[in-house]
């Protein structure tokens, strides 16, 4: 186990300033923190007394910030609208050194906001404001322009796709030119693409799909009740995405790598020993997953630091990014156990 752990701690050392290149949907994660201590006389609810509030990089924002923190370098590229939450999503990312010279401003839509009200370490209601109509041919052709211009400059690019527009058939058609062009796949420059349903038919091509339990059912057909059953629709998934890898993440039972080179898939159990709030801990392994192939890991290697990363975020509540050094102090943990 400590070879192991050494091995994976020299993966961790190697994300220090690698490019990596994240592009999809942004979203600005509000959160207002309260108490609850009475019902509503209108209505059988309860009533959240706000005590704090504040904004957090979600969606492919929330990616690209768990990149920087592991010590990546990172441009993002999505589009916002042009309004005070845009503006902030803007402001976040800046603060945070990641290049926002990819994102594009689209005056015809609101900037996405998922607003959460946590009351006592629980979410007791989440309100969605957004638009998901199709972006219009210009900003499609951004996104796909900002790939085709940086993607000589980076090690690995990730495809964050929450459904809400900025994942496109124009980008998977630049992302077929570069596999054309030799540029693309793994062992050169892996695309790592975090799937959402109704656009599992775009990602083609792609070296890596992560569909979580529920993306996995609904992409493939099959029920997920086990690992064999998660090994059963990577197999078919892999068939249908005419991907090199499925990853599929299945919660509490852990992950299964499935490889197109027909290697035995790669079962792996949870770390996390306590779980208050599972909302970001998809980016979180999309983010540590992708850094991991791009400097050299192994899918093996990759998938084992992409779950302790996991086990660390969902013990937290709201939004958060994990470091480096968060990372290696949980594997010297596991290799001293």
């Amino acid at each position: 186990m400590k070879e192991k752990v050494k091995d994976l701690l020299e993966v961790v050392g190697r994300f220090k300033a690698a490019p990596m290149l994240v592009v999809g949907d942004l979203i600005v994660d509000h959160y207002i923190w309260g108490k609850v201590d009475r019902i509503s006389p209108e209505a059988p609810v309860v009533v959240v007394r706000s005590t704090e509030e504040n904004k957090r990089l979600g969606g492919a924002g929330n990616v690209a910030n768990n990149l920087i923190k592991l010590g990546a370098n990172v441009c993002v590229c999505g589009v916002v609208g042009d309004d005070n939450n845009g503006r902030s999503m803007v402001d976040m990312l800046k603060d945070e050194g990641i290049d926002t010279a990819g994102v594009l401003i689209d005056r015809s839509r609101q900037t996405t906001v998922k607003t959460r009200v946590i009351a006592h370490a629980q979410q007791v209601v989440r309100v969605d404001r957004e638009d998901t109509n199709q972006l219009d041919a210009p900003h499609r052709d951004g996104i796909a322009g900002v790939l085709a211009s940086r993607i000589h400059d980076v090690k690995g690019v990730i495809v964050s796709d929450y459904a809400k527009g900025a994942i496109t058939p124009e980008l998977f058609e630049r992302i077929s030119s570069g596999y054309d062009e030799g540029l693309l796949g793994l062992g050169r420059i892996p695309v790592v693409v975090d799937p959402k349903a109704p656009n599992f038919s775009m990602y083609s091509p792609a070296s890596v799909i992560k569909p979580n339990r529920a993306e996995a059912e609904a992409a493939s057909g099959v029920a997920i009740n086990s690992r064999a059953d998660a090994v059963v629709a990577g197999k078919k998934l892999l068939d249908e995405w005419g991907c090199e890898l499925v990853l599929i993440t299945l919660g509490e039972d852990g992950m299964v790598l499935v490889s197109k080179s027909g290697d035995v898939p790669i079962e792996i159990d949870t770390v996390a020993r306590e779980v208050y709030d599972v909302s970001g801990a998809g980016d979180t392994v999309s983010a540590v997953f992708a850094l991991s192939l791009a400097v050299g890991a192994t899918p093996s290697q990759a998938a084992e630091l992409a779950n302790v990363a996991a086990g660390i975020v969902v013990a937290e509540v709201g939004t958060v990014a994990v470091t480096a050094e968060e990372l290696e102090h949980a594997l010297k943990l596991r290799g001293d156990s």
